[in-house]
């Protein structure tokens, strides 16, 4: 990485059944109800963010049967269990029972006989049932679980959201950043992290958000820390952002830059495998890197939307030559008759 210094972050091994029913409850918003004791989540524990339906399990195969995950048993699962006698029924969840499995979870209302809860308690597996459809509840649990088991790593900068685009603010530490940063709060926009960024990455996006000592603190060099909430409202933070541009700042240095003059060559850099693009901006007197910053924004919404400038203008000056102008000719004024500026 061409800028910051990077620290991984180590990914989460495993969280208790008990943390994920809480969380899916007060997060996720998912109404869960209990059918065995809630004390044995505590004992047990979710270690990958895959789920597996045990439909063959249940019919009897299960050499390939993936215990270690949750499992989830809907409409399909239950009609085969119904269509069982209850002797039959006891023989086919014995196939689940024997495997330490983390969490099993019943969707769309769905009820298992008692001798079969009694069965998943004293397995000491946690049963749970949702009014959810399973594809939906599938949808929900798979989100919430791949971002519990994601990838994050830790570095240097400041992020911004300008115009709904973040920005990540990077460059070697007393160049500017923070100050940057308060100068677009102070025109309208959002600051997402100071100093310290994190970056999760969830379905090949790279989240930001701070950590949890220095969400909407900042520090000027200077002045010392301040608290952007306090000061200018809650309008001026966001917790979370998605990364798409990083912005690097460095000091000008004439004889050693080699600088983007055009915006035809769009440089990227790779942050735990994501493309992201990548603006090198030399720091020289005058310049005034807030707007700048504006524009980089505005400029990727254009770009984002299928206009290019720096395309159009290449493809304004090919129609030119194609034209073959006359070289010695004047340059051709933007407007062939002046009508006169009167007010």
């Amino acid at each position: 990485m061409p800028f910051g210094q990077h620290e991984s972050i180590p990914k989460k091994e495993k969280i208790s059944v008990a943390y994920l029913i809480e969380r899916l409850r007060k997060r996720v918003k998912i109404d869960i109800n209990a059918f065995t004791a809630e004390e044995q989540s505590n004992q047990r524990y979710v270690t990958e963010a895959d789920i597996h339906r045990p439909g063959l399990a249940l019919a009897g195969f299960i050499k390939l049967f993936t215990h270690q995950r949750i499992q989830v048993i809907g409409n399909t699962e239950c009609r085969y269990l119904n269509s069982l006698s209850p002797r039959e029924q006891k023989e086919a969840f014995k196939n689940l029972t024997q495997f330490e499995i983390p969490v099993l979870f019943l969707t769309h209302g769905n009820e298992l006989p008692d001798y079969l809860l009694d069965m998943a308690q004293k397995a000491d597996i946690p049963v749970f049932g949702t009014p959810l459809e399973s594809v939906v509840f599938l949808h929900r649990m798979r989100d919430f679980l791949e971002d519990q088991f994601a990838l994050q790593t830790m570095l240097h900068g400041t992020m911004v959201d300008v115009y709904g685009i973040g920005i990540l603010i990077a460059g070697k530490s007393g160049i500017g950043k923070s100050e940057v940063a308060l100068d677009l709060v102070e025109r309208g926009h959002r600051l997402v992290s100071d100093d310290a960024v994190i970056l999760t990455k969830k379905n090949n996006v790279l989240m930001s958000s701070a950590t949890e000592m220095n969400k909407h603190f900042m520090e000027i060099r200077g002045l010392g820390i301040i608290d952007i909430m306090s000061m200018f409202g809650v309008r001026a933070i966001r917790y979370q952002k998605r990364l798409e541009v990083v912005l690097e700042l460095s000091l000008w240095d004439e004889e050693s830059q080699d600088i983007e003059r055009t915006g035809l060559n769009q440089e990227t850099t790779s942050i735990m495998g994501v493309e992201i693009p990548l603006i090198n901006l030399p720091i020289t007197p005058g310049k005034n890197i807030t707007v700048i910053a504006e524009v980089i924004a505005m400029n990727y919404l254009l770009r984002h939307y299928g206009y290019d400038a720096a395309e159009a203008f290449q493809e304004k000056v090919k129609k030119h030559i194609a034209e073959k102008a006359d070289p010695s000719s004047m340059p051709r004024r933007a407007v062939e008759y002046f009508e006169g500026d009167i007010e």
